[in-house]
Order: C-alpha cells, then sequence, then structure tokens
C-alpha cells in the first residue's frame, strides 16, 4: 500500500510539472490562454420598489 501511495504522489508531482511547462511552451504550439476582450454589455433591472 505504501508503494502505491508514494507512485500516486510521483504522479501528481510529474503532473504539476507538465502544466507548468505547458504554461510555458503552450503558446508557442497554438494554446491562447489570453481571457476573451470582447466588451459585454447587458441591461439590468432593478426591483427597489
Amino acid at each position: 500500500m505504501g508503494r502505491l501511495i508514494k507512485y500516486f504522489l510521483y504522479l501528481v508531482v510529474l503532473a504539476a510539472i507538465g502544466l507548468v511547462i505547458y504554461a510555458y511552451v503552450g503558446p508557442w504550439f497554438g494554446a491562447d490562454f489570453d481571457a476573451p476582450t470582447a466588451e459585454v454589455r447587458k441591461p439590468v433591472v432593478l426591483n427597489a420598489d
């Protein structure tokens, strides 16, 4: 059981490292992490009677 937990922790650490690498290298391969910049306007109805 201890080896299973150890391998699981190794997998979690490798996944975190992979995510960080993807965040840095992703834009070179076409991944776009920018937020949409379009302005959104919606009417708000306030019921303040």
